[in-house]
């Protein structure tokens, strides 16, 4: 008998709103984007969670390197270290699933930087049973990334960012049901752009484009067929900052994701399904624009959305608010956001709040999360 394990840290992941419950009586046809290491594309920064997960253009932070590699040199500190923590799945009960990171980065000078950061994803105990739901063992699933990034500034407007990251997925813990599973490993690439287009004042806008976690496929098992897809994703974003006077601006912005990875095909298409899981790495981030069963307008259904907006008084306190929408056949993340952040010389503190949504079954799992972050500013270059 299979062991349940992959399918049981999968649903997990389901419920933590990378994946969310689907109503099976709606009427148009279910085909969800899936991938292995959803937590790659979970907000891993309360700042850009209280704004709907928006993060490829807004101004540059600490956690640059989350969203966009390129913003980092445009950071005004010389160097800077971010802590989050996240707990997931409050509002069901467990206290032992979260998202942890840390990130940090380094400036040479006004023009280069680089960065380095982790991200840590605790799914909590489980028990593991087989098809005859006998209990097998107990296991804490894990799963984590460490990513080392480069970028420069090119002008005094644009510039550009590169990183590498190494991925580790141990969901199953060995072996059970006359199978053997082992940890997945994979390794990724990351390519970014940032334009500033704001003038000395501040007002004006900003342009992001990022490509994130380009790399191998990752494999649960020894079975060369059973590989799976990592969330490569495209980043498109832009934000326009309003400075009223010294002490108050406001910034609005919106980004586009789409996951470059291949739509699952119609149920029953078993040459599909076997197209599917052949399709190479690189030739799926091209196909993915056009491979959806339903065609264009099941593809414009893949793409998600943030809006988010942040006030800012005499660069001390924040308040952010945002809305992230994903199609109802695609996942149906569908939640409203809000946000505070205090800065006191070199430190901050950023909470986001995910607002109750849905109910039932439809609720939102990440109903009443709280994240929060910790920032550390060090030597302010323009003071020097």
């Amino acid at each position: 008998m299979r062991l349940a394990a992959i399918r049981i840290a999968t649903g997990l992941l389901f419920l933590c709103g990378v994946v969310t419950e689907i109503n099976a009586q709606n009427a148009e046809r279910i085909n969800v984007v899936t991938t292995a290491v959803p937590f790659l594309r979970i907000s891993p920064d309360a700042r850009a969670g209280g704004m709907g997960d928006l993060g490829v253009a807004t101004t540059p932070d600490v956690n640059s390197a989350f969203w966009n590699l390129a913003k980092t040199p445009f950071n005004e500190a010389t160097a800077g270290i971010g802590v989050t923590y996240t707990p997931w799945l409050k509002d069901l009960g467990l206290n032992d699933v979260y998202l942890a990171s840390l990130t940090g980065y380094y400036k040479f000078d006004e023009l280069q930087a680089i960065s380095a950061s982790v991200r840590y994803f605790s799914l909590g105990n489980i028990q593991f049973t087989d098809n005859l739901g006998n209990d097998l063992n107990t296991f804490r699933p894990r799963e984590f990334g460490i990513d080392l990034g480069y970028s420069r500034r090119l002008t005094d407007q644009l510039g550009i960012g590169v990183g590498l990251k190494y991925i580790y997925s141990n969901l199953a813990g060995g072996s059970g049901g006359g199978s053997t599973y082992k940890a997945g490993n994979a390794v990724a690439g990351d390519l970014s752009m940032y334009y500033n287009g704001t003038n000395d004042l501040g007002n004006g806008w900003a342009f992001g484009a990022a490509l994130t976690n380009l790399g191998s496929k990752i494999a649960y098992t020894d079975n060369a067929d059973q590989k799976d897809f990592i969330p490569a994703n495209l980043g498109l974003g832009t934000t326009y900052t309003s400075v009223f006077n010294e002490q108050n601006r406001i910034t609005f912005g919106v980004d586009v994701n789409k996951l470059l990875v291949p739509t699952p095909p119609a149920e029953g298409d078993q040459a599909g399904l076997e197209a599917y899981r052949s399709k190479g790495v690189m030739s799926s981030w091209f196909s993915s624009f056009g491979d959806a069963p339903g065609g264009f307008k099941e593809e414009v259904k893949e793409f998600q959305v943030s809006v988010g907006a942040e006030y800012m008084y005499n660069e001390q306190f924040a308040l952010r608010a945002g809305y992230f929408h994903e199609d109802k056949t695609k996942g149906n993340r569908q939640y409203f956001t809000m946000g505070v952040g205090v800065n006191y010389n070199v430190f901050g503190l950023n909470f986001s709040y995910l607002l109750p949504s849905g109910s039932g079954v439809n609720r939102n799992p990440l109903s009443n999360t709280l994240r929060f972050s910790l920032v550390w500013n060090l030597d302010d270059m323009a003071g020097e």
